[in-house]
């Protein structure tokens, strides 16, 4: 099945879809919103899709991420305070006019930075499971 992806590519579509990848998911990883990995794993998904289907892909890991971050938010009875600290972060924004990484002054407290974090690849695995099934 893999095979019936890549037919049809050609090295160029290959490599365009390969740097709108990295150009859309960068400021997310300079941010902290995403790590290294996550945008990896994307290069690599856009150089084996064309763009279209990337960005399907794309649109439809994140929203397979809300639905994850959202039972997780459930799970750790922790929603007012994620709310509260993106609503002092997009404030804090603002006001400097500068980014920041997100859920930097929580990396003291390990526990607390841990339970506020999701495992984006999976979101990203069932994305591209859909995709290869050709639900997508």
């Amino acid at each position: 099945m893999a095979g019936s992806l890549w037919q049809g590519l050609s090295p160029v579509r290959s490599v365009v879809s390969l740097l709108l990848a990295f150009l859309l998911l960068y400021p997310l990883f300079r941010i902290g919103a995403l790590g290294a990995g996550d945008v990896k794993v994307f290069m690599m998904i856009g150089s084996f899709l064309g763009v279209k289907e990337l960005l399907a892909v794309l649109v439809l890991a994140f929203m397979i991420g809300a639905v994850c971050s959202l039972v997780k938010l459930l799970a750790e009875h922790n929603g007012k305070e994620r709310m509260l600290y993106f609503l002092s972060y997009i404030m804090e924004v603002v006001r400097t006019r500068q980014w920041k990484i997100y859920g930097e002054n929580m990396a003291q407290d390990y526990e607390r930075y841990r339970r506020n974090k999701i495992h984006f690849t999976i979101p990203v695995l069932f994305s591209v499971a859909l995709r290869i099934g050709g639900m997508i």
